[in-house]
């Protein structure tokens, strides 16, 4: 089974986009873990390091998905 790692900030443009994106994935085939930004910080660099530049975001097998835009990485920090 592989990852998939749904990093947002819990906004309203992150929270929609969990709603929608991640429920909709096939949890036969990923593991979701759903990260909120905003109250887990020390995820950041983890996130920057994955490619991530902005939030809501969908890591899947090593690839960034960037959904719509709700925050730059930056604003979180």
């Amino acid at each position: 089974m592989s990852n998939a790692i749904f990093y947002h900030a819990g906004c309203p443009v992150c929270l929609g986009a969990e709603q929608l994106v991640a429920d909709a994935i096939d949890r036969s085939k990923y593991q979701i873990e759903t990260v909120h930004l905003g109250e887990q910080a020390d995820r950041i660099a983890e996130a920057e390091a994955a490619g991530v530049n902005s939030v809501p975001a969908l890591v899947l097998n090593d690839q960034v998905f960037h959904i719509n835009f709700g925050a730059s990485i930056d604003d979180l920090k």
